[in-house]
């Protein structure tokens, strides 16, 4: 159950941190949602970072709790998968066909890149 717990703390900080962050994006988020597009890269980028330098024959190894409170709580709580789909959803039907293109090769594209990244980085910090 302690579990449990640590996944809902962090799914409370993740979103927390998103709000806050979706906040500060505002004055730059006119045509299309950069707040929502910087959430998922960055959550893409700290959950495969973390998910590696963690592992159990990792550099720094550390417990299952740990991980699913950062992987699972805070990264889950965080990123905006949900919010990316409704978004370009929205797009698509008010007409702004090229937006909604836009953000999703942006987030879809950049999210892969900050995943491969933080395996990458994690991976070397391993080595």
């Amino acid at each position: 159950m302690s579990a449990t717990l640590w996944v809902a703390f962090g799914g409370a900080l993740g979103t927390v941190l998103r709000y806050w962050l979706s906040l500060l994006m505002v004055p730059v988020s006119k045509n299309l949602p950069w707040g929502t597009i910087l959430i998922n890269i960055v959550g893409s980028f700290v959950i495969a970072f973390f998910g590696v330098i963690t592992m159990s024959q990792a550099k720094w190894p550390m417990g299952e709790t740990i991980r699913l409170f950062v992987m699972v709580g805070i990264c889950g709580g965080f990123t905006t998968f949900s919010s990316f789909s409704l978004q370009s959803f929205e797009l698509l039907k008010k007409g702004a066909v090229g937006e909604a293109f836009l953000n999703i090769i942006i987030s879809v594209a950049f999210c892969l890149f900050a995943t491969a990244m933080g395996f990458y980085l994690g991976s070397k910090i391993n080595h």
